[in-house]
């Protein structure tokens, strides 16, 4: 599966679901022990949050590669943000990847 869900539709009723995104990589911040993923897709944007001290060596290895308009495919935890945007659409929640890979 490509994908369960746009990057613009997620919101606070999905936390807890497991879903996938594709999309482009917007931007990504790497603060040491938090990285943080924003996809995009034709319909919004979506954070990807990832813990570096909980996560999988291989996905933060992996992550830390990435680079503007990669083009990648997710599937995480839908959770709630600790930090709220109201920018966004899908500012409520961020996703925890379980793994994710390089579609191109």
């Amino acid at each position: 599966m490509l994908r369960s869900h746009t990057c613009g539709e997620l919101r606070i009723s999905h936390v807890g679901q497991t879903v996938t995104l594709s999309g482009w990589v917007q931007g990504i911040r790497d603060k040491g022990s938090l990285l943080w993923i924003d996809l995009r897709d034709r319909y919004g944007i979506t954070q990807i949050t990832i813990e570096t001290e909980n996560a999988p060596k291989e996905i933060i290895d992996n992550a830390r590669t990435l680079g503007r308009e990669f083009v990648i495919s997710v599937t995480g935890k839908v959770i709630e943000r600790y930090s709220k945007s109201d920018k966004i659409e899908t500012g409520a929640i961020e996703i925890t990847p379980e793994n994710y890979f390089y579609i191109s």
